[in-house]
């Protein structure tokens, strides 16, 4: 790191204000990557049962409220060991998506097809599961000292930490969190429970830089499958492996790639168009 800001400060000797303050914001830079690892903050994601070849397969899937038709002849396969970054303006049905893969709502045709290797763990964005009058430690713990994360007992006030709950957070009662901080405690909630896809629907909303670059970290090395619905382009482009995107008039692209790739997929495809409010086919009767 020291010798990148001697190259930087190399570079802007003798020059003007707008180097000079480029020096400044990279300086910034660098001490805020070194206290973001003095803090060795980590996202922790245990790894569930081994996960087999066959994932979540759709086959042919359509869905439709009324006669609006969000999408239709959707298909598509989840590779074992990708993350799969699910993309597109609100109204899209992207959450409705993994409400129909948990089984939460029926498609109007074709179907899911999921492997039986498959454990699931769906981290959604409601947070409906949380009781505002437990504090943090209650929640995740169930009043346990221990929790059996891969065979095997881990303090409970120990993994709680590595969702940067320390000391007396852990006693803060629900009803008194941040959004990023709601957040972060389901995250810690859905994967203790081990599962080998994950299906994340906006996890980086109100996190801190630190708390994303160590959830970045966490699914780097994670074994399973991913599935992430968000809007943060950034954080996509570097963990993705595969897009799924939602491009409007009831159609859904699979493109097996990170988002940069696919952007420029995309532009080939469609021409260097602006993304618009979702239009729906009307569904044939």
């Amino acid at each position: 790191m020291a010798r990148e800001l001697d190259w930087v400060r190399q570079g802007v000797k003798g020059r003007g204000v707008k180097q000079k303050a480029r020096l400044s914001n990279y300086e910034k830079m660098l001490n805020e990557d070194v206290k973001s690892k003095e803090e060795n903050l980590e996202i922790f994601i245990p790894n569930g049962p081994r996960l087999g070849n066959e994932v979540i397969d759709a086959m042919g899937v359509s869905k439709a409220f009324g006669d609006r038709l969000l999408y239709e002849g959707l298909n598509f396969k989840l590779p074992p060991a990708g993350i799969v970054g699910i993309i597109g303006p609100n109204g899209a049905g992207k959450t409705t998506l993994f409400r129909m893969i948990m089984n939460e709502e029926k498609p109007t045709g074709g179907e899911f097809k999921v492997g039986p290797t498959v454990k699931v763990s769906y981290v959604d964005q409601n947070h409906k599961e949380l009781d505002p009058n437990k504090t943090v430690y209650d929640v995740i713990s169930g009043g346990l000292d221990n929790l059996m994360l891969g065979g095997k007992a881990m303090n409970s006030r120990a993994y709680i930490s590595r969702f940067n709950f320390a000391g007396s957070d852990q006693g803060k009662k629900v009803s008194v969190l941040s959004g990023g901080e709601r957040n972060r405690l389901h995250l810690a909630m859905a994967l203790k429970e081990e599962g080998n896809v994950l299906l994340l629907d906006e996890p980086t909303n109100d996190l801190d830089v630190n708390t994303l670059r160590a959830l970045e970290e966490g699914l780097e090395n994670f074994a399973g499958c991913a599935v992430i619905i968000s809007h943060d382009r950034w954080f996509l482009d570097r963990v993705c492996t595969h897009i799924l995107a939602f491009e409007g008039d009831s159609s859904v692209y699979w493109f097996e790639g990170g988002y940069s790739e696919y952007e420029e997929n995309r532009k080939k495809r469609l021409g260097n168009v602006e993304p618009k409010r979702p239009r729906y086919k009307k569904l044939a009767v």
